[in-house]
């Protein structure tokens, strides 16, 4: 069996959900249609000429892409232009277009993730420069039989409830007798339809973030025995984990930063670095971020960052980080293709374990516009 486009898209937000992108970021579904049975994606940086024919050799019926090929609503659809002719090769061989951009470059396990695990930042204490967005929290409150209790808490911590920071599986638990009287035609899991009852229950009290609220819900909805299940869901006014841009953090260990522009230039597979700052330089915190960074070297400095990695650093920003004393090493734009590959395992990873035979392959195309002579 294969997935259709639109659960090939919810699987792939739960990687990236939409709304952790910067305000009006242009992801989404851009071009095409996603109803309709998928059995090969192509996972893209860049959508150009090459990826589509790469597409269409494939058998693709959708591109996963990073960078949108629609920035600015469109006044005419023009196929003698380069784009239009672009437009109407993906339209004619019904290949849709999906973007997923600033939510992937802000997710957990995405490009920055990607990125500061390449150069070496540990993942303990790794904070983002940018805030983004900010998970709002929820206090669920159920009640369940004693002899359910453990069945049902499980159940709501497995779904992702109960954090708050750094400790997990966080609950109060409170015992009590609940009361109800089934009406006609109903199967209750305790008494009988008509006769008002009384059962020992618990009270169980939890955290839920707002990115899982509906998954721990449903969790606990199908551990619970009762038929009518008496729960509360609120807001309460606490701060909950913040999602952002960029990812700073000490290194596993110290290097100097003329070493660490040479790893960047491994791990990333590029031909050249551009570096701001003395080479014998001692790096112990680093930053990255993926794509157009330099604007965020005052966020990476105020993070106490020693090196900014990042691409696309013009003249006058790399003055001053320089006389800020913060080193850059700008790689380029294109590093982002690091997604391509794990996108693509991810989304295998994931749809496998729904026992569809839909597959996602990276796509070979280097979209690097630049090249070094």
């Amino acid at each position: 069996m294969f997935a259709n486009g639109q659960t090939v898209v919810q699987i792939m937000e739960q990687l990236a959900p939409k709304h952790y992108a910067v305000e009006n970021d242009k992801i989404g579904l851009q071009l095409g249609t996603l109803n309709k049975e998928i059995r090969k994606i192509v996972v893209a940086l860049d959508v150009t000429d090459e990826v589509v024919d790469e597409a269409i050799a494939a058998g693709a019926e959708l591109i996963i892409a990073h960078h949108a090929i629609i920035y600015r609503p469109l006044a005419k659809l023009d196929t003698s232009t380069p784009a239009g002719r672009l437009y109407e090769k993906l339209i004619k061989n019904e290949i849709a277009v999906y973007i997923s951009h600033t939510n992937l470059d802000v997710a957990d396990g995405g490009i920055n993730d990607w990125m500061a695990d390449l150069v070496g930042i540990k993942a303990e204490g790794r904070q983002c420069l940018e805030e983004v967005h900010t998970d709002k929290l929820y206090k669920l409150v159920v009640f369940v039989p004693e002899d359910q209790h453990e069945k049902v808490l499980q159940a709501m911590f497995n779904a992702g409830a109960g954090h708050i920071g750094d400790y997990s599986h966080c609950s109060f638990n409170i015992e009590g007798t609940g009361t109800f009287l089934p009406g006609e035609g109903t199967n209750p899991f305790i008494g009988k339809p008509g006769q008002l009852e009384k059962a020992k229950e618990i009270r169980i009290e939890t955290i839920v973030p707002h990115s899982v609220h509906r998954k721990v819900v449903q969790a606990m909805l199908k551990a619970h025995p009762y038929e009518e299940v008496a729960y509360d869901l609120y807001s309460v006014d606490l701060k909950g984990r913040s999602f952002g841009l960029g990812r700073s953090g000490k290194l596993e260990q110290p290097v100097t930063l003329g070493e660490l522009a040479l790893k960047v230039k491994e791990v990333f597979e590029v031909p050249y670095v551009r570096v701001v700052g003395d080479p014998n330089r001692v790096i112990k915190k680093a930053a990255v971020l993926g794509g157009s960074g330099g604007r965020y070297a005052r966020h990476a400095q105020f993070a106490g960052a020693d090196v900014l990695i990042t691409g696309d650093v013009d003249y006058h920003s790399a003055h001053d980080a320089l006389a800020d004393g913060l080193s850059i090493i700008d790689p380029g734009h294109n590093v982002e293709k690091i997604m391509k590959q794990r996108v693509a395992d991810w989304l295998n990873q994931q749809l496998a374990e729904r026992k569809y035979e839909t597959k996602a392959v990276p796509s070979t195309i280097n979209t690097e516009p630049f090249r070094f002579v």
